[in-house]
């Protein structure tokens, strides 16, 4: 069996070692770097799902704006006024005449 220096044996050694010893740290920068990227993909997926909340708000602001601009003005104001000759106003004023006839 061939021998190997001493010397060599003791550089692989080291280097065994050396790898052996940052292994630790290998593992938290690459668990530190999978956070960043997982917090920066959370923040995209948050700006993301704001702007699609705003992009329906202004839909629905829209479809609210185009249903007052299409109702019939007219049917609304013989609606108004059928309303108000149904007041409580009129049935008032029409039983304070009839009471101010029975004064004795």
């Amino acid at each position: 069996m061939a021998t190997v220096n001493d010397q060599i044996t003791d550089a692989v050694t080291q280097s065994n070692v050396k790898v052996v010893g940052e292994a630790p740290a290998m593992a938290m920068g690459t668990i530190y770097q999978s956070l960043a990227h997982s917090t920066g993909i959370l923040f995209e997926n948050a700006v993301a799902d704001q702007q699609q909340q705003n992009t329906e708000t202004q839909a629905a602001t829209n479809q609210g704006v185009m249903q007052i601009y299409n109702v019939d003005t007219t049917a609304a104001a013989g609606a108004t006024e059928k309303i108000a000759q149904a007041g409580v106003s009129d049935n008032l004023t029409s039983l304070l005449t009839v009471l101010s006839t029975f004064k004795p």
